[in-house]
């Protein structure tokens, strides 16, 4: 998994870059076609602004995350970005298994 972390109004430390790592190593845990990951923390007077786009097999995924502190909202936006992946892993494994009907004509030696 490729990582590009950048910042805007905002110098990346080593400790955010560190953390970010951190958090985004958990979608691997869950799904681990992804390829490319371009992470943008984001600083807006009191605002703090942690957005993400994954790319993964079939699809791209987009999220970001507002809090009053920059690793609180890096750990919202890999909440978000976890759910996410899962949801685009259960949508894949949807596609290519069988469906109800086609398993149960094969269980009754029918033809498809």
């Amino acid at each position: 998994m490729q990582v590009n972390i950048s910042g805007h109004h905002v110098e990346v430390t080593e400790s955010m870059r560190a953390y970010v790592l951190e958090k985004l190593a958990r979608l691997e845990r869950h799904f681990d076609h992804v390829t490319q990951v371009q992470v943008i923390l984001t600083v807006e007077k009191a605002e703090q602004k942690a957005e993400a786009q994954l790319h993964v097999a079939g699809a791209d995924v987009y999220a970001e995350a507002v809090n009053e502190d920059m690793y609180a909202a890096i750990d919202a936006l890999a909440d978000k970005l976890d759910r996410q992946v899962i949801r685009q892993k259960q949508k894949m494994q949807n596609h290519r298994a069988p469906s109800h009907r086609e398993r149960a004509l094969e269980d009754e030696g029918g033809v498809v």
